[in-house]
């Protein structure tokens, strides 16, 4: 496998009442790997020109809850490549939550933008694009 030149995409978007799964709107671990198989996806389009295949995680470690309502920053980037294979590090952020009454909010509505993001997840995986599906050319 190879270095590469950093190639990173970024993914923002908030958790929905949907995403509550549990008890107090608790959002399941599973979704922020979901996030950082959307981000491998655009990765590789990137690369590659072609969607690829998530082959594993090496690794995956859950940091902090994540509540519906959060506004979550998903990061991605490969850091190596090989002749199929790319192997990708994933970090996801808390960067807004809701602000309850008891906290301050004036309002169901009320949110606060977090001066220092909470790292709630962090993953390594390796996704494959077969030879005959790589359409971009390398430098």
């Amino acid at each position: 496998m190879s270095q590469v030149a950093p190639l990173k995409v970024c993914l923002r978007l908030r958790m929905s009442a949907h995403d509550g799964h549990y008890a107090g709107g608790l959002v399941d671990g599973a979704r922020m790997l979901q996030l950082f198989g959307d981000v491998a996806t655009e990765l590789l389009i990137r690369h590659d020109g072609d969607e690829g295949l998530f082959r594993a995680y090496s690794s995956v470690e859950f940091l902090a809850p994540v509540y519906a309502g959060d506004y979550i920053e998903v990061e991605g980037h490969i850091v190596r490549v090989g002749k199929t294979s790319r192997e990708m590090e994933f970090e996801a952020r808390k960067v807004i939550q809701p602000l309850p009454r008891e906290r301050g909010g004036l309002a169901v509505s009320s949110a606060e933008v977090l001066s220092t993001p909470v790292v709630v997840c962090r993953a390594r995986g390796t996704c494959v694009t077969p030879l005959e599906l790589q359409r971009k050319q390398k430098s």
